[in-house]
């Protein structure tokens, strides 16, 4: 077993079954007791990424998604900022998913997110996604309303029939040779107000903090029940959810860099084959410029 898949599988939710979020501890540095260590193996795990996706942009036959979901505070800029840093700007594409406009209210929920799915080759990430809809939706069911259904498609029915809408949609993304990982990364409440204060007493990081963010974190536990649900009843052998503990940010990222890493891994990525007519074009290309004086 590669050492990433060794350090990623204990975060992986094979089976919802059992699944219980707080059988996961936030505080979790699995069984890395420096920094310093961790950070090395980040190092390295960059290194291999950019590897595998240099080739998956040259095999150009799969697309990688990666969803980011969390509570506010999390790290999900630090961690895509951190996790990437290696890897060829122009094989990653990232978006930033906010308060629905009125077009896209004007469509099914799915349909923002899909215009941005990552083409073959690329790495697509997701910073929050079409699981908004089943998380602040659920918790403030007013915002529901905003997407005038017809009464009998709305009621409590809506949130299993969301679950099985993006059970079939993911299959069908893995069906056409789209990749998904999800990661939940999961921060603790005191470990969040930690952070807000050092936003709110550190002047460069103002700008981060929001008074909305302090108005969510009375609706904690049903986010945490949102949460639950919501990855108990979508995660799946082609796009399983992985808890990450976030209350450490150096390991929160190199836990999301060895599953990435373990899910390039098992694509077999190359270089393509370049056929033999090709490479006799190109070694007379090489001869004739050998020659030039």
């Amino acid at each position: 077993m590669s050492w990433a898949r060794k350090l990623s599988k204990p975060y992986r939710i094979a089976s919802s079954h059992n699944f219980r979020l707080r059988d996961f501890d936030p505080g979790s540095t699995g069984h890395f007791r420096s920094k310093q260590h961790a950070e090395e193996l980040l190092g390295k795990g960059v290194a291999e990424m950019a590897e595998l996706q240099d080739k998956l942009y040259a095999q150009d036959r799969w697309g990688v998604l990666l969803i980011f979901q969390a509570m506010d505070a999390a790290g999900k800029d630090g961690v895509i900022k951190h996790v990437m840093s290696g890897v060829n700007p122009q094989g990653v594409q990232v978006y930033s998913f906010k308060a629905p406009s009125t077009e896209e209210l004007n469509h099914d929920f799915l349909w923002r997110t899909s215009r941005c799915l990552p083409e073959r080759g690329r790495i697509g990430i997701f910073n929050r996604s079409y699981y908004e809809e089943v998380l602040v939706v659920r918790v403030h069911a007013d915002l529901l309303k905003n997407e005038r259904l017809p009464e009998n498609l709305g009621g409590k029915k809506i949130w299993p029939d969301r679950f099985k809408d993006i059970c079939s949609f993911e299959r069908y993304l893995s069906h056409n040779g789209i990749v998904i990982r999800k990661f939940f990364l999961h921060l603790s409440q005191k470990e969040q107000k930690r952070r807000f204060l050092k936003r709110l007493e550190t002047p460069e990081k103002n700008w981060k903090f929001s008074a909305a963010d302090i108005r969510e974190r009375q609706y904690w536990d049903d986010y945490m029940s949102a949460y639950e649900e919501a990855i108990a009843n979508t995660s799946t052998e082609h796009s399983p959810w992985y808890i990450v503990p976030a209350d450490n940010k150096w390991y929160t990222r190199l836990v999301v860099a060895a599953a990435v890493i373990d899910a390039l891994s098992g694509l077999e990525l190359d270089y393509p084959k370049v056929e033999k007519e090709k490479r006799q074009e190109l070694e007379a290309t090489k001869q004739e410029l050998e020659r030039e004086k």
